[in-house]
């Protein structure tokens, strides 16, 4: 095998493990559903969740006009300006230097060489200096982008801690431990933030009551669970007809595949509120979540787990309820962070 071979199988390989890893992490890290008319807008970061959540790659709400501000939309506090969300490749840098190994791997797969298009000496250094200069700018634009985000990290509020209600059966019948309800208690020692911060409340406009807060919590393991059995039955009394249409397309696509999405061993760790509001004949309540959970893939016919950890692993995420006025809580949203 000759190295110009060996070196065109690797290009081939490298391009099939990345984008491997692209269709994974788009299953796996999807934000979906709707949170009114701030749907387009991030919610609050908080101790629980302090990066911004992930925008909605599924939902029924249209995006805003370019400049336009959503109906009802009105500046709030805690709340950062939206800003662009970057990618799990590393945002501009990584795409720049995708972009420089592409066309390094299409000359090696095109049989010219990996660098055949800089043809001379003075290519190559003319290369390397536009190289060097554009990662310089990349470099500055970065640290600046990232001692922003710690800026607005490190200053936002502390919410009440969503503690220890018994939580909904899964699978073997977990409780969470006893304690306070969620809400009851300000979270301990609050990572990136001063304790005036701390001492500051949520967006709330609305009263979220401690019962709300158990409410949320019976949720979180009750649509797991669900989904879990597939039940869409059962989803549609904890979840919005557009979230449970989500779950619907997401339980085809696994089955199309042979698969099922086990969720099992869900306990909340740590929560708060991100922000509660009012507008026309709903409540809304968007609550930043850390819990524990076993979430994997397995094989219909054999059982076996393909994709996921069996031993469990953490997640973050910010879950939005609704309800009607008088009515019950359901889930309307999930935001990645």
């Amino acid at each position: 095998m000759t190295s110009k071979t060996l070196l065109r199988i690797l290009a081939m390989a490298t391009v099939v493990v990345m984008v491997g890893a692209t269709v994974a992490e788009a299953r796996r890290s999807g934000s979906s559903g709707s949170r009114g008319s701030r749907t387009n807008a991030p919610p609050p970061v908080t101790s629980t969740a302090p990066t911004t959540a992930a925008p909605m790659q599924r939902t029924t709400t249209p995006a805003p006009a370019p400049g336009m501000q959503q109906p009802g939309m009105a500046p709030r506090p805690g709340m950062t300006p939206p800003a662009a969300q970057g990618s799990r490749w590393g945002g501009l840098g990584m795409g720049l230097a995708a972009g420089f190994l592409g066309a390094g791997l299409f000359g090696l797969l095109s049989g010219q060489g990996f660098l055949s298009g800089l043809g001379s000496l003075m290519g190559m250094l003319g290369f390397l200096f536009q190289f060097a200069l554009i990662a310089g700018i990349i470099y500055l634009v970065v640290r600046l982008v990232r001692g922003r985000r710690e800026q607005d990290a490190g200053g936002q509020p502390a919410m009440a801690r969503m503690g220890n209600a018994p939580a909904g059966p899964m699978g073997g019948g977990n409780a969470m431990p006893g304690g306070a309800p969620m809400g009851a208690n300000p979270i301990p020692g609050m990572a990136g933030g001063s304790v005036a911060a701390a001492q500051r409340a949520p967006s709330d406009t609305i009263g979220v009551t401690p019962q709300d807060y158990d409410q949320f919590e019976r949720l979180l393991a009750n649509v797991c669970e669900a989904y879990s059995r597939e039940d869409l039955n059962g989803l549609r009394a904890m979840a919005t007809p557009e979230m449970v249409g989500y779950f619907a397309d997401d339980l085809k696509d696994a089955a199309g595949r042979g698969l099922v999405n086990r969720l099992s061993n869900v306990k909340l760790l740590q929560g708060d509120l991100s922000e509660a509001w009012r507008e026309q004949d709903s409540d809304y309540a968007t609550v930043a979540m850390r819990f524990a959970i076993i979430d994997v893939m397995i094989d219909r016919a054999s059982g076996r787990v393909v994709e996921g950890n069996p031993q469990g692993e953490e997640a973050v995420e910010l879950w939005t309820f609704r309800r009607p006025h008088g009515a019950t809580w359901q889930l309307s949203a999930i935001q990645k962070t």
